[in-house]
């Protein structure tokens, strides 16, 4: 069966909560687990007999460091992968309608959509199977999965009839409690699906024709009747007609929406790695630093002995880390130089950044409640009651820390040299 896969990757005015990690690097290329979060996706796109072609749609501009991770990915996984640009945001639904005739060429049979901001264990076989036992070739999947009662309300929630997963009822971020299942942002579709979305492209000129002023924000009407959701605008009006259903999941999910979640995103990969790439883990060895848990170490990177590394750490490619140094659930990128006993826990150290001796950088972590397995991330917000939510600290790139200072629940801009302690602090 001819299979295809977009990704869809979004763009730079997204990506906003990521900051400022996400000055450096496109959001999707950010290392999780010490291989580019988009990677978990398109390895297990790869994975799925009868692939053919995986795409990458969004906006951000051809980039150089973008174009050198397909060439790379490409060899890899012996498989093509394009990026194909839109022209502006259009929508989860409007990138894929604009580009449906590159989907569709070569004959793909069915393919999958996955959004780069989730991280998952990727059941993409699964759902294949299960959309295959219900032998309507017109009908789509979503992947779903369970969350708590107050949680469900920060995503699209899904009711559906639990004999045939056939979905009733799907409603985006409801006001009050819909139901406890909630779509995890992978879909499986048919070439049927495009006439769902031209549907609602459609209606949106028909629109614009009948109330033009809607299409002055932009520079031409066009524009706004390409930019389809395919939650809002796509799933609450296909729920009920008997061509929508949900496969639920009980592997791990989670979204990668600020740099918080992503040291949480980290250590989910990381406890896969075990089943799926136990060379990726860290050992204990003699001569080597002191492994705890689960550990990612770039080959290149240089780790004194003393060390002592772990749980949910990853340390990327050409990092230095010193004598008697601790790090713990965080992520360290290339380039970091971490000088003796400093002590690192709950942060992201940015490229090329410089930690002192005797320093200690740490945050709070913004992990979901452990006593409940169906807890989710939260989306904090940046600030609350005026102040800044205690959360992850954040060095951005080519930051300074001196000798014997202590950071704590920060976000330090890239090129700042500090002099001093600070806490709860956004130092720009």
């Amino acid at each position: 069966m001819a299979l295809k896969a977009v990704i869809l990757i979004g763009g730079p005015q997204k990506g906003t909560r990521f900051r400022p990690l996400s000055f450096e690097v496109p959001k999707p290329l950010f290392p999780v687990a010490g291989v580019p979060m988009v990677q978990h996706h398109i390895e297990a796109c790869a994975k799925v007999p009868g692939m053919k072609e995986i795409l990458l749609v969004g906006f951000y501009q051809p980039h150089e460091a973008l174009s050198r991770f397909l060439l790379s990915a490409q060899q890899e996984f012996k498989i093509p992968i394009r990026y194909l640009q839109e022209y502006a945001a259009l929508g989860t639904g409007g990138g894929i309608y604009h580009f449906r005739d590159q989907i569709l060429s070569g004959g793909a049979e069915a393919f999958f959509v996955l959004n780069a901001d989730v991280c998952s264990e990727f059941p993409l076989q699964e759902m294949l199977e299960f959309w295959q036992g219900h032998r309507d070739a017109h009908s789509f999947v979503i992947l779903g999965t369970t969350a708590n009662r107050t949680q469900a309300l920060n995503y699209g929630c899904i009711v559906a009839n639990a004999d045939t997963q056939e979905v009733q009822h799907y409603v985006e971020k409801p006001s009050t409690f819909v139901s406890e299942i909630i779509n995890c942002g992978i879909y499986l579709f048919t070439p049927a699906i495009f006439q769902h979305i031209g549907k609602v492209f459609q209606r949106n000129q028909q629109e614009l024709v009948l109330y033009p002023y809607l299409g002055e924000e932009s520079s031409n009407g066009w524009q706004r009747a390409e930019v389809i959701r395919l939650e809002q605008d796509v799933f609450t009006a296909l729920a009920g007609s008997g061509k929508l259903y949900v496969y639920k999941t009980d592997g791990f999910w989670s979204q990668i929406k600020s740099a918080g979640s992503a040291i949480y995103a980290s250590r989910l990969y990381l406890n896969q790695y075990s089943k799926s790439h136990p060379e990726r883990l860290a050992q204990n060895k003699p001569g080597g630093p002191i492994i705890r848990g689960n550990v990612y170490i770039h080959p290149t990177a240089s780790i004194d002995s003393t060390a002592v590394l772990g749980p949910n750490v990853s340390i990327g490619e050409g990092v230095t880390v010193g004598a008697g140094v601790r790090v713990r659930e965080s992520i360290v990128l290339h380039g970091a130089s971490l000088h003796d006993h400093t002590c690192v826990l709950n942060t992201i150290v940015g490229w090329d950044s410089t930690i002192g001796r005797w320093a200690r950088v740490e945050g709070t972590p913004s992990d979901p409640n452990p006593n409940d397995p169906y807890a989710k991330i939260d989306s904090e917000t940046l600030f609350r009651d005026g102040r800044l939510t205690p959360s992850i600290t954040i060095l951005g790139c080519s930051v300074t820390i001196p000798a014997e200072v202590v950071i704590l629940n920060s976000i330090v801009l890239p090129h700042k040299e500090l002099s001093r302690s600070y806490k709860n602090q956004i130092i720009l």
